[in-house]
């Protein structure tokens, strides 16, 4: 195989002789790249954002913003990245000539003070200023201008220029304040004709290359293909499998957590396909969710609800529905939305693969009936979608949060009547679960105040919730209640609109 290799800025540099678990960040800070900051080393600060060349989803390739602080550099092996130095003119010398337009709006609108957090905006900001039909998808309705100059944008948390301040929720600043960073995101216009990274967009993205780099007997195995990654699997069961990082990368930098063999599965094939059938769509286990969002374009209504919710643009860029489930947290966000949706997991090991109801995988706090030698393959959403479907996500935080309880509804509701109704609830039990005894409750009954009011009160005794710093086991319970009377406000208010 070829030596492993990265390019940074244009420039092919080798990965050796960082071990295994180097994270991105630290890599291009022992070379000098000193943008990327370390702020949380958990991806909730965005210090670290760099972006990657991807294979579009609209063109051949995306400018993508990552955090550099869970990525193991031995994933990017053969790809291509830009830091916050990368942006920009530079002369031969390597000193700056003119700043990149983000880098300026940043500047001259006092969107930096300590400098810290800002590399990591710029990043973050730059590959939404790179999104394909950014500036087309603004609102084309007139506008006002307000009292600072600003043009009201169709929400509040999109810019007239279409931009889309949710590719900024994983960066947070605590100086500058975000209304001038705010100003310098509205005031970006479509990237220039002859901007190199612009150009770059028209150009295939880099395959993924087949990796084994091993330092110190600890290995990073990239596989070609699912076949090979199934038997690599079977002699190593110890291994440990990586999407997006965005769990593994957390217990690398805070639980100092290393694995002596890791299987990088983000890039195989088979794991990348979406297909819409007739009778379900699958969503293979490695499609970052971003990408589910933006190709699904709200045709499953429920993941058009909980994406926004699901941590911040910089975590959805990498993190995975596989990765979602593989960890068997109980407080995974998605979990509920797909029980709610009647979601089955396709497994697939060296003998094959099994389609497991997602109502029947979990067994336990972070257990599955997943085998050691098996890895998720795909997620099946059945179809006909239910007509009723809504997430509900409780947490401290509106966005960038881990929930204190989720919930997710998904009903038929024919003449008055509950047809058919599926519940999916998270943060109340060791695992997430069906409210199979709510669910009950409402089966052919009315969708009614009284109806509800009985189920809510079955709901609220669901689960077995616990006390913690993020709630308490009667605050969680409380919730679940108040939930179900929330979706039938909800759902009156629809049907009197």
């Amino acid at each position: 195989m070829v030596a492993a290799r990265i390019t940074v800025n244009g420039e092919v540099t080798p990965i050796s002789p960082a071990a295994p678990h180097t994270t991105v960040l630290d890599f291009l800070r022992d070379r000098g790249f000193t943008g990327s900051k370390e702020g949380c080393a958990e991806g909730e600060c965005g210090a670290c954002s760099i972006m990657v060349a991807r294979p579009g989803v609209n063109q051949p390739t995306d400018w993508v913003a990552v955090n550099a602080c869970l990525v193991p550099v031995a994933s990017l092996d053969g790809q291509e990245i830009v830091t916050a130095e990368g942006l920009g003119t530079v002369d031969a010398a390597g000193v700056p000539t003119e700043l990149h337009p983000v880098q300026r709006e940043m500047a001259v609108r006092g969107g930096s003070q300590c400098g810290y957090c800002t590399p990591g905006f710029v990043c973050s900001m730059a590959s939404e200023y790179y999104r394909p039909g950014r500036c087309a998808s603004a609102a084309a309705t007139s506008t006002e201008a307000d009292a600072h100059g600003h043009e009201d944008a169709s929400d509040h948390e999109h810019g007239p220029n279409g931009f889309d301040l949710h590719s900024l929720s994983g960066n947070l600043c605590r100086c500058t304040g975000y209304r001038p960073i705010r100003d310098a995101a509205f005031a970006l216009a479509d990237p220039s004709p002859e901007d190199p990274l612009a150009q770059r967009r028209e150009q295939p993205a880099p395959a993924p290359v087949a990796t084994e780099y091993t330092v110190d007997d600890r290995t990073f195995r990239r596989p070609e293909t699912l076949a090979e990654a199934v038997q690599l699997l079977r002699e190593r069961p110890d291994a440990v499998l990586v999407a997006g990082s965005t769990d593994w990368g957390v217990e690398v930098n805070i639980r100092a957590r290393r694995a002596n063999y890791v299987i990088a599965i983000d890039r195989l094939p088979e794991l990348r396909e979406l297909r819409v059938e007739s009778d379900h769509i699958e969503i293979g286990a490695a499609v970052p969710l971003t990408e589910i969002e933006r190709r699904l374009d709200g045709s499953v209504p429920l993941l058009a609800q909980l994406f926004p919710q699901f941590a911040s643009r910089l975590i959805r860029n990498n993190a995975t529905f596989g990765g979602n489930l593989g960890t068997g947290s109980p407080i995974g966000d998605s979990p509920p939305a797909l029980l709610a949706l009647g979601a089955s997991v396709v497994l697939a090991s060296a003998d094959g693969e099994r389609v497991i109801e997602l109502a029947d995988y979990f067994t336990g706090y972070r257990q599955s009936v997943r085998r050691p030698d098996e890895l998720i393959r795909a997620v099946r959403i059945p179809l006909p979608l239910a007509q009723v479907t809504v997430f509900h996500k409780i947490a401290k935080r509106r966005f960038d949060d881990i929930s204190s309880v989720a919930v997710a509804f998904a009903l038929d509701i024919e003449d008055g009547l509950v047809r058919s109704v599926r519940i999916g609830l998270g943060g109340v039990a060791a695992t997430p679960i069906r409210a199979r005894d709510t669910e009950a409750a409402l089966i052919g009954r009315p969708w009614s105040a009284e109806t509800v009011a009985e189920a809510a009160a079955i709901l609220k005794s669901e689960g077995t919730p616990m006390s913690d710093h993020r709630a308490s086991a009667e605050y969680r319970s409380a919730m679940l209640g108040r939930s179900l009377e929330k979706l039938y406000a909800q759902t009156t208010e629809a049907v009197l609109s």
